[in-house]
């Protein structure tokens, strides 16, 4: 009986140390095969994505568009697709090849900042169940929410880690800070691909629009072709004054040969003068 209970502890005892916990799972989806709400709501996450990238001084960060965030294996079983429409992480390696953020590959990391574009479809799934978990479980620390369709509609939150999400105080210009990226979150009406409207852009801490690509290469080209026409109007006042110059002194000279002149008529020698 003792030999059989001690053979019995010991047995338990293996199992113990052979447990590991399960395997995360491994057939993930990374698309599910539904287009964004419009083109516009497409324009409106590219214009995020490639601005953010062109602005941001660093190189540790990974941003994400229309891409899956998976956070537990009950999510992947339930086929529980999030996918926010823009995020940025920040602090991690800025690998392009990823096909989804799985968070238990991240070593846990979530998303810092999250922009949802709402649509009639979306816009209480965004205010509610997404805006509870990116609180609760993603704990991302600015959520902000926008109607590409509704210039009034921006809306975001701040993570407070004892009070959760706190509302965002818009300024005078009703623009959000962003602490994350410390960029201004706002309103900007202008063409981007032919549509004119009013989209969500974000703004450096001078007000300054970060700017797409594009838009810092046509600013740089007007800079310089400024550049260029003040370059030109200085080097014609330069030439101006050269002439001016000259003709003063042809005047100069003018004025000395009619002096000579009246002296020699005074029997005065001008080189004795």
């Amino acid at each position: 009986m003792e030999i059989s209970t001690e053979l019995q502890a010991m047995s338990q005892a293996a199992e113990v140390e052979d447990w590991a916990p399960p395997a995360p799972p491994t057939d993930l989806i990374f698309d599910d095969g539904e287009p964004l709400e419009s083109n516009r709501h497409r324009i409106a996450m590219n214009v995020l994505i490639r601005s953010v990238k062109h602005e941001l001084p660093r190189q540790d960060y990974f941003i994400g568009g229309n891409m899956f965030v998976y956070y537990s294996d009950r999510q992947v079983r339930n086929r529980d697709f999030r996918g926010p429409d823009f995020f940025v992480v920040l602090g991690v390696d800025p690998d392009p090849t990823r096909l989804g953020w799985v968070t238990w590959q991240e070593e846990g990391r979530f998303p810092d900042v999250i922009v949802e574009f709402l649509s009639a479809s979306t816009a209480q799934a965004d205010k509610g169940i997404k805006k509870d978990l990116y609180e609760r479980v993603f704990k991302t620390r600015d959520y902000l929410i926008y109607d590409p369709f509704d210039p009034t509609s921006l809306q975001g939150w701040h993570l407070d880690l004892d009070q959760g999400y706190q509302a965002i105080a818009p300024d005078d210009r009703g623009w959000l800070w962003c602490q994350s990226l410390q960029l201004w979150a706002g309103v900007w009406t202008g063409d981007i691909q032919g549509d004119v409207t009013a989209w969500l852009r974000f703004f450096d801490g001078d007000g300054n629009l970060v700017l797409l690509p594009e838009e810092d290469a046509e600013q740089q080209a007007e800079i310089a072709e400024q550049r260029a026409e003040d370059a030109e109007q200085l080097a014609e006042i330069a030439e101006q004054r050269a002439e001016d110059a000259e003709q003063r002194a042809q005047t100069a000279e003018q004025r000395a040969e009619h002096l000579a002149e009246r002296l020699r008529e005074l029997g005065v020698d001008p080189g004795q003068v």
